[in-house]
């Protein structure tokens, strides 16, 4: 599921400890999840957010995470065991038309697309499948770079998240970022 896909190599800068100086990864995703939790990175990378989700989540809980890349996901595994987490991380490489969560269907409490949106041809598919992995209960973060994507396009982007079975819940507010919180419509599901 893939346009311009970031380098393998970036995914490197992109989980440097520099970079939560201007995103803590536990401030941005904390107060949506808990122990126990099952939740879903899309487009994962080298597990900048993927780490400190499965500590979050504890022992009970488990993040399953989802990139196009071979690369990323073995620079994933390798900073999972070294932060000794590696059992609560379930790692997959993904396909250019599908994410391939149907194995997870209806399991995830909670979902994040943070800086890759703008990178997938087919959005509706994308939101689809993420929709379909999610509870009724179930919250998704969707970030974007204020860099990459423009206020147009994330609007763009959001409303066809919208036209995929999601709403609104609230604006976020994340250091260099356009974000917002979205929850399966109800009655959708």
């Amino acid at each position: 599921m893939s346009n311009r896909v970031c380098p393998w190599w970036l995914g490197y800068l992109l989980a440097s400890p520099v970079r939560r100086l201007l995103q803590d990864p536990e401030e941005i995703v904390g107060p949506y999840v808990r122990e126990g939790v099952s939740v879903l990175d899309v487009g994962c990378g080298m597990g900048f957010f993927s780490v400190p989700l499965a500590k979050l989540v504890g022992g009970k809980g488990k993040v399953v995470c989802v990139d196009l890349q071979e690369k990323m996901i073995r620079g994933l595994k390798g900073r999972a065991e070294k932060a000794g987490v590696s059992e609560r991380i379930y790692a997959r490489v993904c396909s250019q038309d599908s994410l391939g969560l149907s194995d997870i269907a209806g399991r995830i409490d909670f979902a994040m697309i943070f800086a890759l949106a703008h990178e997938v041809p087919d959005k509706k598919r994308l939101f689809s499948e993420i929709l379909a992995a999610m509870k009724k209960t179930g919250k998704l973060l969707l970030a974007e770079p204020r860099g990459h994507v423009s206020e147009a396009d994330f609007e763009k982007t959001v409303s066809i998240a919208q036209s995929a079975g999601f709403e609104v819940l609230q604006d976020l507010e994340i250091r260099r970022s356009r974000a917002v919180l979205l929850r399966p419509k109800q009655g959708e599901m």
